[in-house]
C-alpha cells in the first residue's frame, strides 16, 4: 500500500479558517491503480483537477491487496484526512463497519450504498449509458453480432451487459449478443491477456464490436479488436484515443465529477445517497476527433433521441440491480 501526498506545483500552502487548517481530502484507488486508463483514472483526473484549480492538497493510496481496505480507511481517518473518497463497490462492508468509529469524519464511496450518518454514497445509471452505447454498436455492426466482456461476475457488471444488450435490441431485435465475464475473483479486473482471449473467442462467433466493461482487462480487449479488424467500446474514462479510429465510443462515468466536488466540498459534504445518470450528465457516451468518423450525423441523432426518451421516462432501461434477470440476452 503506498500513501503519496499530491499537490499543485511545488509547493503546498495550507489553507487556514478561523486560525486552523482545513483538513486535507484523500482518495483510495481500488486495486489496479490510478493509471488504469479506466475507472480509478477516471478518479484521479477529478483529483487533479481539483489540485490545479484550488492549489490544494490530498493524500491518496494504492492497495495492493485486498486485505488492505480497512487499513487504508482507518489510516487515512486517523491522520485527520477529511473527506476520505474511495473507487469501487468492494469497500462497501469495510466501510460500514469503520464509518461509525469515526464519526466526525465524512467518507464518500463510488458504486456502492452504505447507510451511515457519515457517508455519502455514489452510484451510477450505468444502464443507461450502457444502452445509448449498444445502439451505436448495433448501427454500427456489419454482422449482426456484438459482444460484452465484463470483468468480474458481479451483479454490477452485468447491469452494464444487460442495458448494452436492451439498447443493440431496440436497433436490431434478431442482433445476437455474447456476454462473457472475465472471471469470479478481483483477479478478473487485472487480466488484459485473458480479456485479448475473450475479445478473439467473440470475434470467431461474428462479433464486430465489443463492450469491455472490465478494469484493467478490458485494455486487453480494445488491443485485441483492434489488431483483429473489429471496433471495440470503452467504459469509464473516455478511451477513444487509446486506439483513435478503432474504438466506436466509451461510455463514460463522470467519476472525475464525483471526486472534485467532494473535494471541493471538503468537510461540508452531505451524506446521503446520490445517483448520477443520464438527467444529470453522470453517464453519456463519447464522441471526440478520435471516433468522430465512426458515428454518422444518422447514428448520433438516433443516440441523442433515445437520451431524451430516456431521461423523460418515455424508454425504461432495466437495472440488473433491482431486479436480477436480463430480458435482452443471456449470460
Amino acid at each position: 500500500m503506498t500513501l503519496t501526498r499530491t499537490l499543485a506545483g511545488g509547493a503546498a500552502t495550507l489553507a487556514l479558517t478561523a486560525g486552523m487548517a482545513l483538513a486535507e481530502p484523500a482518495l483510495i484507488y481500488d486495486l489496479g491503480g490510478k493509471f488504469d486508463k479506466s475507472f480509478n483514472e477516471a478518479a484521479f483526473g477529478g483529483a487533479s483537477r481539483w489540485v490545479t484549480e484550488t492549489g490544494g492538497t490530498y493524500k491518496e493510496l494504492e492497495m495492493q491487496s485486498e486485505a488492505q481496505r480497512e487499513q487504508a480507511l482507518r489510516r487515512l481517518a486517523e491522520t485527520g484526512s477529511n473527506p476520505i473518497v474511495m473507487t469501487g463497490f468492494a469497500f462497501g462492508d469495510v466501510l460500514g463497519q469503520v464509518a461509525p468509529d469515526y464519526p466526525d469524519t465524512k467518507f464518500v464511496i463510488i458504486d456502492m450504498v452504505v447507510e451511515q450518518p457519515n457517508v455519502k454514497s455514489v452510484v451510477f445509471a450505468e444502464e443507461q449509458g450502457s444502452y445509448l452505447v449498444g445502439m451505436l454498436a448495433a448501427m454500427a455492426s456489419k454482422t449482426d453480432t456484438v459482444g460484452f466482456i465484463g470483468g468480474m461476475d458481479i451483479p454490477l457488471i452485468r447491469k452494464f451487459g444487460c442495458g448494452y444488450a436492451q439498447g443493440v435490441k431496440a436497433v436490431k431485435a434478431e442482433a445476437n449478443v455474447i456476454l462473457n465475464m472475465t472471471g469470479t475473483t478481483p483477479a478478473a479486473w487485472n487480466d488484459p491477456v485473458k480479456g485479448g482471449e475473450l475479445a478473439k473467442s467473440q470475434k470467431s462467433q461474428g462479433a464486430d464490436v465489443i463492450y469491455a466493461a472490465a478494469g484493467g482487462t478490458g485494455m486487453g480487449v480494445l488491443q485485441a479488436a483492434a489488431d483483429e479488424g473489429i471496433l471495440s467500446i470503452g467504459v469509464d474514462s473516455n478511451q477513444n484515443h487509446l486506439f483513435p479510429g478503432k474504438v466506436l465510443t466509451s461510455m463514460v462515468k463522470r467519476v472525475d465529477n464525483t471526486v472534485f466536488d467532494a473535494f471541493t466540498a471538503g468537510e461540508a459534504v452531505e451524506p446521503g445517497i446520490t445517483m448520477a445518470d443520464l438527467s444529470n450528465d453522470g453517464v453519456a457516451y463519447a464522441l471526440d476527433d478520435n471516433n468522430a468518423a465512426l458515428i454518422t450525423p444518422e447514428m448520433k441523432a438516433a443516440v441523442d433521441e433515445a437520451a431524451a426518451k430516456i431521461k423523460s421516462g418515455e424508454i425504461k432501461v432495466h437495472d440488473y440491480m433491482t431486479d436480477n434477470t436480463c430480458p435482452a440476452a443471456s449470460f
